[in-house]
């Protein structure tokens, strides 16, 4: 079983499944999976594999009416995408001002 940041990163990866959810942030409310459908140039089938892999990492939500399906953005997973990157760039950051001490470290002889 894959953990949740591995299903996230899997979900973010792809540019099509980023289009479709940014898709899904803007849009002020849910939008059947027709009408994303209808935004792309792939086929319905292609968009529903897109919005399962979505939905398997909690980006989208998605309720059912009648036949159709209605989905909806979810940017809270994002958020341990953003802290696990946060951490290295901590690590970074803090790496590149101790080259920055070391260079401007005068020397002696």
């Amino acid at each position: 079983m894959q953990d949740k940041i591995t299903k996230l990163f899997k979900a973010i990866a792809d540019p099509t499944r980023r289009d479709i959810f940014h898709a899904l942030v803007i849009a002020t409310s849910a939008l059947s999976i027709t009408q994303i459908s209808s935004q792309f140039d792939i086929s319905r089938q292609g968009v529903t594999k897109h919005i399962k892999t979505l939905e398997e990492a909690g980006l989208v939500n998605i309720n059912a009416i009648g036949r159709e399906r209605f989905c909806y953005a979810n940017a809270k997973p994002l958020k341990e995408v953003s802290n696990w990157v946060q951490f290295y760039s901590q690590f970074w950051d803090h790496s590149l001002q101790d080259l920055e001490n070391y260079l401007n470290t005068p020397k002696n002889g």
